[in-house]
């Protein structure tokens, strides 16, 4: 080893030394893709830290007062928890299904459900147009009846769900996938019936991976903003308000609702875990 002429070790060793006391933590061949991975969370955390230098150059109360800003934050509110509850109700049975049964045309419906996944939302937003616009039988009736499917907050939601549903259903399938079906059939065999035994142990053991799912559809549904300008430009949600408010003013005006975006997610993600839980090795 090194040392200074105090008879230390030198501040090269030193460095070295402590560099190879944070590694001892990582399991054995697990260095090299630490490192790796070290780079890309680099890469994620940067311009977080970086963005959020700029909340002291503005005064991000005040710009949360102001109405259009609450206006855009209070659909976002609304529309994405509808967009979630619905890509659970209909999302979950099809996670199931496609799971547990085979049948003709599967392939196609695994192909369908990853469709929107594929689709540029902004395109996504055209085909929804082409469906429940006002000038479609569906939108023409829907307007009719004084509820329009565009330009108006269940457009949004159409739109919400349309583009964030399909996270939902890949990642609970990928749930009841990791659920050993013997479980169920010994449920079958003391009597249970097929949606009983869904609910008491199907869903219990998939419920990290649909909570898992639950989180990103809705920060996928509220962070939405393409499919949701095609079909409903106003009201604003809080991404479209982002976009407009960075055309008129620039980065330092998109600040206090980006950072109110941001707490929204983490808070849901954080809520999720709490009440559902996280996965844990054994």
């Amino acid at each position: 080893m090194e040392r200074n002429s105090s008879g230390e070790p030198s501040d090269t060793n030193r460095g070295a030394s402590r560099f190879d006391a944070s590694l001892e933590w990582l399991p054995s061949g697990l260095v090299v893709p630490a490192l790796l991975g070290s780079v890309l969370l680099a890469y994620f955390v940067v311009p977080f830290a970086v963005f959020l230098s700029r909340t002291r150059e503005v005064d991000v109360l005040a710009e949360l007062a102001d109405p259009t800003v609450q206006d855009a934050i209070g659909t976002s509110l609304v529309t994405a928890p509808i967009s979630t509850a619905i890509a659970t109700v209909f999302g979950v049975p099809l996670a199931y299904v496609l799971s547990r049964a085979s049948f003709r045309g599967k392939r196609l419906v695994e192909a369908l459900v990853l469709l929107p996944l594929v689709v540029p939302p902004i395109v996504g937003g055209v085909m929804l147009l082409t469906v429940v616009g006002r000038y479609t039988p569906i939108g023409a009736a829907a307007a009719a009846l004084g509820m329009p499917l565009t330009g108006s907050r269940a457009g949004v939601v159409l739109a919400q769900t349309f583009v964030a549903a399909p996270f939902l259903v890949v990642t609970a399938r990928a749930g009841f996938d990791g659920v050993d079906p013997r479980l169920e059939e010994a449920a079958r065999t003391l009597g249970y019936g097929r949606l009983r035994t869904v609910r008491s142990v199907s869903l219990p053991l998939a419920r990290n991976a649909i909570a898992a799912g639950i989180v990103l559809t809705f920060v996928r549904a509220i962070g939405e903003f393409g499919a949701t300008m095609m079909v409903a430009y106003a009201p604003r949600t809080m991404p479209t308000q982002i976009r407009v408010s960075f055309i008129a003013s620039g980065i330092d005006a998109i600040v206090p609702i980006a950072l109110a975006l941001l707490a929204i997610a983490v808070t849901v993600v954080l809520a999720v875990q709490l009440l559902i839980g996280t996965p844990r090795r054994h």
